[in-house]
């Protein structure tokens, strides 16, 4: 991390490839440190609304001009006619907003989405979006039409003409999403778009941008359990998600990173997945896929954190990169600025459908055999490290031609081909889909029937310990009515014996009768 820096002069004197820290003049104060707030660059002055900290929901627009090196607050206020707004909520303040998105288009900054201090009521079920009159100070709440999507934060929204392109997110009810909606913005119309199958699974906090006004590019974020690297492309006119054999250097998970577009390089700084912050600022050559590292800074760099914002401006004609806020154990109020080094241009790798792709790459390799076979006529292509005189090739022309037709004849056969491939793919990517369900309804049934099972077998084993109880008291009660008929066979003798006895020593009752007989026969 080089030295700070301030003022137009201080960006123009910034190494390249090196992040630099932008010092307010004068030690001017710096608005509240947070992340997940959004920023954008209009007129020399960076534009940072709302964010989180602590937990809480911030509502400010601060500005920093670059020409003088100061921060500001923006205070706008709500456009008089809108005073009676059905989503009048927040009255003349600004909403407090975290993990929104922002673009400038015309006059305006387009705030989208990101979740609110309401998002749990009925009114903010869809998404909203607002406009930031920069010019009259100002805001007011849009009413949009069409299909408008579910409310969600950490989304991507990208520019393209008048179009908004927002894709996937995280509602209210922590549902992760994966879809593609467009926002007309001169007749704020929303339209859901159907992509073919493909496409990137659902994510939150990951990043976008639009290449030629034809691509949509995604890269990484994360779900609730993990994060991704991957990188997905969306041809905007046949609506195909592909996934392009990126090269160069290796690029590690990260979400709630921040990316922005210059020319044909898509920069990345920041995120982390869940155990560190990414250190390393990587770029894409968008037109050849490669993945080559910037610069990199220490672990515990404020530029090593999450939900941090990145925007460009252009300094004495030269772009540089600017960073601002983020979390990384500690919430962060600083800019820092990145002046890229101007990369040479080349021929881009193919853009195209796989077919489109294989078509070119055959016309190539035919020319390039046909030109070679004659030295007068061989073409040499210019590139970054060649400097090459074309030739016209003449005598072969026709010979040319003609390949050419044959192979657009066999493009045409591959296209079928390929095209009954991709139908092959989709059936058995649908029965895969249908065998996993149906796997995993039978791995329930099948733990259910354990669970029963592992409580029958419990249970026998008490009734069993139950029984063997039972026996041995069964025994036990045996061994004691022979005992009993044994002592009731000595008390039945006993009681005979006592009864012997009693009548010899009183000779009963029929001695007593003769007994008094006999007296009566001596009177």
């Amino acid at each position: 991390m080089g030295e700070g820096i301030n003022g137009d002069a201080g960006l123009a004197a910034a190494p390249y490839h090196q992040w630099v820290l932008l010092s307010p003049a004068g030690g001017s104060p710096r608005p509240p440190a947070r992340y997940k707030h959004a920023a954008q660059v209009v007129q020399d002055k960076l534009y940072v609304v709302g964010g989180s900290r602590n937990g809480r929901s911030l509502s400010d627009v601060q500005v920093f001009d670059f020409r003088t090196s100061t921060w500001s607050a923006l205070n706008p206020t709500r456009d008089s006619n809108q005073l009676n707004h059905e989503n009048n909520a927040a009255g003349g303040s600004f909403p407090a907003l975290a993990g929104h998105s922002l673009v400038k288009w015309k006059n305006y900054l387009v705030v989208v989405a990101g979740n609110t201090r309401s998002s749990s009521s009925s009114s903010s079920n869809k998404v909203s979006v607002w406009l930031i009159d920069v010019q009259a100070n100002s805001w007011s709440a849009v009413d949009t039409y069409g299909k408008v999507p579910t409310a969600r934060g950490g989304q991507s929204v990208s520019l393209l003409g008048s179009r908004l392109l927002m894709f996937g997110g995280e509602d209210n009810k922590r549902r992760l999403l994966n879809d593609l909606h467009i926002l007309d913005l001169e007749t704020m119309m929303w339209e859901e778009i159907k992509s073919e199958k493909g496409g990137p699974a659902p994510r939150y906090d990951h990043s976008a941008a639009v290449y030629t006004d034809q691509y949509l590019l995604i890269f990484g974020g994360s779900s609730h359990s993990t994060c991704f690297n991957d990188l997905y492309l969306l041809d905007l006119q046949t609506l195909e998600w592909s996934q392009p054999d990126a090269q160069g250097a290796h690029i590690t998970p990260r979400s709630g990173h921040a990316g922005a577009m210059i020319d044909e390089n898509w920069y990345i700084v920041g995120g982390g997945d869940n155990a560190n912050g990414s250190t390393d600022t990587v770029v894409m050559n968008a037109s050849k896929f490669v993945w080559s590292v910037v610069t990199s800074v220490s672990a515990r760099d404020p530029l090593a954190c999450e939900g941090l914002t990145l925007c460009s401006t252009t300094v004495d004609g030269e772009k540089v990169l600017i960073a601002f806020g983020g979390y990384n154990g500690k919430y962060s109020n600083e800019i820092f600025v990145l002046k890229p080094k101007a990369r040479n241009l080349v021929q881009p790798r193919l853009l195209q459908s796989p077919a489109a792709a294989a078509a070119a790459a055959s016309v190539t390799a035919a020319y390039a055999v046909i030109t070679g076979t004659d030295e007068k006529t061989r073409d040499i292509v210019a590139t970054d490290d060649f400097d090459i005189k074309r030739a016209q090739p003449a005598s072969n022309s026709k010979k040319f031609v003609a390949e050419i037709d044959v192979l657009n004849g066999e493009n045409g056969k591959l296209a079928s081909r390929l095209a009954e491939v991709r139908d092959e793919n989709s059936k058995l990517k649908d029965k895969l889909d249908m065998a996993n369900l149906s796997y995993g309804e039978l791995a329930k049934e099948l733990k259910s029937v354990q669970d029963q099972l592992a409580a029958e077998g419990s249970r026998c084993q008490k009734l069993e310990s139950q029984i063997a109880t039972a026996r041995k008291r069964l025994e036990s009660a045996g061994s004691l009515e022979n005992e009993l008929d044994v002592l009731h066979q000595q008390i039945s003798q006993v009681e005979q014996t006592i009864a012997t006895t009693q009548r010899r020593k009183s000779g009963g009752v029929w001695k007593w009768v003769a007994g008094s007989a006999e007296v009566s026969d001596d009177e």
